[in-house]
């Protein structure tokens, strides 16, 4: 029986495509990167900022792409991003559920931590969310276990007692990475076919689907 529920953020519990493609259009705007296409975009959520960066620039050059992060940050992400979030309608009655049943929620993201708890505060989570794991906590993102082994860890839990669900491929990785069980929901840019090659307890078409054992 699980007791522990671990979530990816950006398109599992949260719909933040909007904030995530404005940004990196104006950034790449400005920085005379012309147009990229939104798809090309969206399938990078889920990815370091590190990654995405360099997949859609096509810089190579560790400075240039560090400083490419920064002035997302700065000039576009730190106004943009969470009026540009929004939570799935499930995500609230399914974590209600969740905690009314004794279980623990938490988080593990390549997204900041203090990012999230923006969304956190905005939408009062408090109460339904008990740990928030971002880049910044791990020496090693997502596909690496680092995030889901820091929960285990810190609340004694074994492997067994825990899922993790996300929307990519990048998190059934992790999950596989870390010896738990996977539930992959379909909110994001990866196809249910997409997930058959890997470990799953369930395909989900949206978070309601979701079943508690």
């Amino acid at each position: 029986m699980y007791r522990t529920y671990i979530f990816d953020f950006d398109y599992t519990l949260a719909n933040s495509e909007q904030g995530i493609v404005m940004c990196f259009e104006m950034l790449f705007a400005d920085e005379g990167y012309g147009s990229i296409p939104r798809p090309d975009i969206c399938r990078t959520i889920g990815m370091t900022m590190y990654d995405a960066m360099a997949q859609l620039t096509g810089e190579t050059d560790a400075k240039r792409i560090n400083e490419l992060i920064r002035l997302y940050k700065v000039r576009y992400s730190d106004k943009y991003m969470v009026p540009n979030t929004h939570l799935y309608p499930q995500t609230i009655p399914l974590l209600k559920r969740l905690k009314q049943q004794g279980n623990r929620c938490c988080i593990v993201s390549t997204k900041t931590r203090s990012r999230i708890n923006q969304t956190i505060e905005k939408e009062h989570l408090h109460s339904l969310i008990d740990c928030v794991i971002g880049i910044e906590d791990v020496a090693h993102p997502k596909p690496a276990p680092d995030g889901i082994q820091e929960i285990q860890h810190r609340y004694h839990l074994q492997a067994d007692s825990i899922l993790y669900i996300g929307d990519s491929l990048i998190d059934a990785q992790t999950a596989r990475n870390a010896g738990v069980d996977f539930a992959a929901v379909t909110t994001g840019a990866t196809k249910a076919s997409e997930f058959t090659a890997y470990p799953h307890v369930q395909i989900l078409h949206d978070l309601s689907e979701l079943v508690s054992y």
